[in-house]
C-alpha cells in the first residue's frame, strides 16, 4: 500500500474516532450540567457503551497496521511536519490503548460517571462514607490502569501523569515543587509579617444572579470569548467542555455575597476556551489541533484569571463597569477594591486560593494522590492524612469533609495524575506572560485601554496554533528561548505581592 492511502486513511479514521469523542464530552457535559438526578443510572450506561466503542477504535488491529504501512515511510517527511507529528501521537496513544483491557476501560469509565454522582451528593450533605467505596473502587481501577501501562520498571504512577503530560515524571516534577514550595513559603512569611492588611469586607455585599451573569458575560466578551461559539452555565464545579470546532462551552458557581468567586472562575474557563478556539482548525480530529497538555491548558487559565483578572490595568477599565452592576462598590475606591482581590491568606479550599497559596494545594495534592497510587495510603485513611497536610501547610483544620477531602472532583472522576498539571501551568503561564510582555511592550497601558487582543494575539500565534506539533517543554522553550523552570514563576510573584504589600 502507498504511504498516502495509508495516511489518508489514518487521517479520517482519526477525525471520525475525534466526532465519537465529541459525542461523550457532550454526555459528560450534561451530566455535570442538567441532567436530572434519576438519569445518572442510565447515563453510566451510556457512557459505558460509548466508551466501549471509543476503546474498539483505539485499539482495532487494523489501526496498528496502517501504522506500520505509514511509519515505515517516515523519511520522506521532516520530524516537526504534520505527517510526522500526527503519526507519533497516533502511535503513543494505540500502544498506550493497546495495554488497557477494554473491560476495565469500560469499567473505569463506569465507575468515574458514577463516582461523580456520588462526590456530588456526599459533598453536598458532608457525607465522606458514603464517598469511600467509590473512591476505592476508582483507585483500584487506576492501580490497574497504572500497572497496564507502566514500562521499564517505571513508577506506577508516572503512566497515569503521562495521560496529561507526556514525558514528565512524578520525580522530575517533584524536583521543580521542591524549588517552588520552598520559595511559596518564604514569600508568604514575608506577607504575613506585613503590617499592611486588605479588608476583604470590600468584595461583600448582595450580588444577584442576573447581575452577576451580566456582567461575566460582559468581561469574557471582551476577553474574547465567542458566545456563538459556545454558552455559559452553572455547575458544582467550573470547567470547560471542547466539544468540537464551534461548541466550547465554560460553567461557573456563583456566591450571592460576592460577584469574585463566579468572576474568576468565568475568566479561569475563559482562559480554557480561548486555547480550544486557538487551535487550528484544518487539523481538528488530529494532533496538530488538540491540546499539547493539561499544564499547558492551565497556563492560557491561569494567564486570564490571574496575570490579567487581577491587574491594575484590568481593574482601571472594568472597576466603573462593576460599580454600574453592583452599586454598593462605590462606596470602595478601586485601588481598595484590587488589593482585596490580591489578598494572600492561607484558606482551606484550593478554588478559592490566592495565587502564592494556590500552588501548596497543589503540591499537597500531588504528594497525597502519589501515595494512593503507590499504595502508602489508603482511602479511609485519606481524610486524616488530608488534615495533616492542611494543618502543616496552611495551620488550618478543615470544618468538614466538604471543606476538606470531599472539596474537589477529580479523583471522583478518576483523574489522578491530574493535579501537578495546575502548578506546572502556573510555571508556564508566567514564563509566556514575561515572554509577550517583552515582545509587546507595556500590558498593562493595554488593558487599562480595553485592548486584550494583543495578548490574546500573542498566544494564539505562539502556543494556540501549535497543538501538538510540540511537547510541553519543547512548546516554552520555542516560544520563550528557556527551559521549564519555577523561576519565573516565583519571580512573578515576589515583584507582585512584594509591591502589593508594601514590602519593597
Amino acid at each position: 500500500m502507498k504511504f498516502e492511502e495509508a495516511y489518508r486513511w489514518l487521517l479520517d479514521y482519526s477525525k471520525t474516532t475525534a466526532l465519537y469523542e465529541s459525542v461523550m464530552g457532550l454526555l459528560h457535559w450534561d451530566l455535570r450540567t442538567c441532567l436530572p438526578p434519576r438519569g445518572h443510572a442510565h447515563r453510566s450506561e451510556q457512557i459505558a457503551e460509548m466508551t466501549a466503542l471509543v476503546y474498539r477504535r483505539a485499539t482495532d488491529p487494523r489501526l496498528g497496521e496502517m501504522l506500520a504501512e505509514a511509519q515505515a515511510a517516515k523519511n520522506r517527511f521532516s520530524d516537526f511536519s504534520d505527517e510526522a507529528v500526527n503519526l507519533r501521537e497516533w502511535r503513543r496513544n494505540f500502544d498506550r490503548a493497546v495495554r488497557i483491557p477494554q473491560k476495565l476501560a469500560v469499567e473505569l469509565a463506569k465507575a468515574a460517571s458514577e463516582g461523580q454522582f456520588a462526590w456530588q451528593e456526599a459533598r453536598r450533605e458532608n457525607n465522606w462514607e458514603s464517598f469511600r467505596p467509590y473512591l476505592e473502587r476508582i483507585l483500584a481501577l487506576k492501580r490497574q490502569e497504572g500497572e497496564a501501562l507502566s514500562t521499564g520498571g517505571k513508577e506506577v504512577y508516572d503512566a497515569l501523569i503521562d495521560d496529561f503530560e507526556q514525558g514528565e515524571t512524578a520525580a522530575g516534577i517533584e524536583s521543580l515543587f521542591t524549588e517552588l514550595e520552598a520559595a511559596t513559603f518564604k514569600l508568604l512569611e514575608k506577607i504575613e509579617a506585613a503590617p499592611r492588611k486588605p479588608d476583604p469586607g470590600v468584595l461583600r455585599g448582595d450580588c444577584p444572579a442576573l447581575a452577576q451573569q451580566t456582567f461575566i458575560r460582559e468581561v469574557i466578551g471582551a476577553l474574547g470569548y465567542d458566545f456563538d461559539a459556545g454558552r455559559l452555565d452553572l455547575s458544582a464545579h467550573p470547567f470547560t467542555s471542547g466539544i468540537g470546532p464551534g461548541d466550547v462551552r465554560i460553567t461557573t458557581r456563583l456566591d450571592p455575597d460576592s460577584f469574585v468567586m463566579g468572576l474568576f472562575s468565568s475568566i479561569h474557563e475563559t482562559g480554557h476556551a480561548l486555547y480550544e478556539h486557538g487551535l487550528p482548525p484544518e487539523h481538528r480530529g488530529t494532533p496538530c489541533g488538540s491540546p499539547v497538555s493539561m499544564a499547558i491548558h492551565e497556563s492560557q487559565s491561569r494567564i486570564w484569571e490571574n496575570m490579567v483578572g487581577k491587574s491594575p490595568g484590568f481593574w482601571n477599565h472594568f472597576y466603573p463597569t462593576a460599580c454600574s452592576h453592583f452599586p454598593w462598590l462605590n462606596k470602595t475606591g478601586r485601588d481598595e477594591f484590587l488589593f482585596a482581590v490580591n489578598e494572600v491568606r492561607r484558606s482551606p479550599i484550593r478554588t478559592e486560593a490566592d495565587e502564592v497559596t494556590y500552588n501548596l494545594h497543589i503540591i499537597m495534592r500531588f504528594k497525597l494522590e502519589r501515595m494512593l497510587i503507590g499504595g502508602e495510603l489508603q482511602a479511609a485513611d485519606l481524610p486524616q492524612a488530608w488534615n495533616s497536610f492542611m494543618d502543616r501547610y496552611f495551620h488550618i483544620q478543615p470544618q468538614s469533609f466538604s471543606e476538606g477531602v470531599l472539596q474537589d472532583i477529580h479523583w471522583s472522576s478518576g483523574a489522578f495524575g491530574y493535579f501537578p498539571s495546575y502548578a506546572l501551568g502556573n510555571m508556564y503561564a508566567a514564563r509566556f506572560y514575561a515572554k509577550a510582555q517583552e515582545e509587546l511592550g507595556n500590558l498593562e497601558q493595554m488593558f487599562s485601554a480595553g485592548e486584550f487582543s494583543p495578548l490574546l494575539d500573542w498566544l494564539r500565534k505562539n502556543v494556540h496554533s501549535r497543538g501538538s506539533r510540540l511537547l510541553a517543554r519543547d512548546l516554552v522553550k520555542a516560544a520563550c528561548g528557556e527551559e521549564l523552570n519555577a523561576d519565573s514563576l516565583v519571580s512573578y510573584l515576589e515583584a507582585k505581592y512584594e509591591a502589593a504589600y508594601g514590602l519593597r
